[in-house]
């Protein structure tokens, strides 16, 4: 099991009120899953997220990520996790703007332990973008690419340092139609090949592409 979660919660202090935004969540999810997490604003879709993503930390409960138990890390440890296990698709793509969309791709091999270094780096950010179909457009500006090549860079960055789990953060909310169909078709794609994938959505359309739909409200999980 990639991810096991046990009875989590996640409170949070508004003045003198405590106010759960996790309320008992248990899930879990088998490596080279696709699981779609849907809910309205303030369900709890967010905050799940950030906890499976070792950017939060929940208030109590277990969470065990590729058999690690994260949920008691220091923010050093959880940093080191971050960069070895977990690769992020953010609906903004978070790009740096003046840099090309190679060394978008390099940059989290750049925090590695064990990294890359020189030709050896080049020649895997250049292989994940001819995976994404950008070959041609490796020393392209985000400014020189549209949304969706936008996102595909963002998406071999996230596969930058082969993490097990790609999170995906509303992927296709900045893309039209199309391209939302194609970054969708892409993500199929790598889950085929053995992606796992936990991705949050509130479009009914974009969570047909996964295994699994898990719908959250008020803090749990209720399908």
């Amino acid at each position: 099991m990639l991810i096991d979660i046990q009875d989590l919660t996640r409170g949070y202090l508004m003045g003198e009120q405590e106010v759960w935004a996790l309320n008992g969540v248990t899930l879990s999810v088998a490596k080279g899953d696709f699981v779609a997490i849907m809910g309205a604003s303030g369900s709890g879709k967010s905050t799940l997220l950030n906890i499976l993503g070792c950017l939060d930390v929940p208030t109590a409960g277990s969470y065990s990520l590729d058999s690690i138990p994260v949920a008691g890390m220091s923010r050093a440890a959880l940093a080191n996790v971050r960069n070895q296990k977990i690769g992020f698709v953010f609906q903004s793509f978070n790009l740096l703007s003046r840099t090309s969309a190679r060394e978008n791709v390099e940059l989290p091999m750049l925090y590695k332990r064990d990294a890359l270094m020189g030709k050896t780096l080049h020649e895997r950010a250049e292989h994940l973008l001819q995976q994404v179909g950008l070959g041609e457009r490796m020393m392209h500006t985000p400014a020189q690419l549209s949304g969706g090549q936008q996102q595909r860079v963002a998406i071999a960055r996230a596969l930058m340092n082969n993490p097990p789990l790609l999170l995906a953060d509303e992927p296709t909310g900045n893309l039209d139609s199309h391209a939302s169909e194609d970054i969708m078709n892409f993500f199929r794609e790598l889950n085929a090949q053995g992606q796992t994938i936990v991705m949050v959505t509130h479009e009914d359309d974009v969570a047909a592409f996964a295994k699994r739909k898990i719908v959250m409200r008020d803090g749990k999980i209720v399908n």
